[in-house]
């Protein structure tokens, strides 16, 4: 390669890092001129509040026991 070619690729690679650079801090904005508000953490207590008995109550269907209608040793048909 010719010290002209060489020259050109240099010359083309700064101007494209550049123009990147000012074209990300344009659309991404500068840092330091972004402000953030965080939503604080209420603290964590030790006092347990007893479930509504609406929803939990002693003579409610138990989802997880298993329910067999009939002998139980039908095989489950595939329609």
């Amino acid at each position: 390669m010719k010290k002209s070619d060489i020259a050109m690729i240099i010359l083309i690679a700064s101007v494209s890092i550049l123009v990147a650079y000012f074209v990300a801090k344009g659309l991404l904005g500068d840092v330091k001129s972004q402000s953030v508000k965080v939503k604080v953490a209420d603290p964590i207590s030790s006092e347990v509040e007893q479930p509504d008995p609406k929803t939990f109550n002693t003579n409610a269907v138990n989802p997880t026991v298993e329910v067999i209608i009939g002998d139980g040793n039908a095989a489950p048909q595939n329609q």
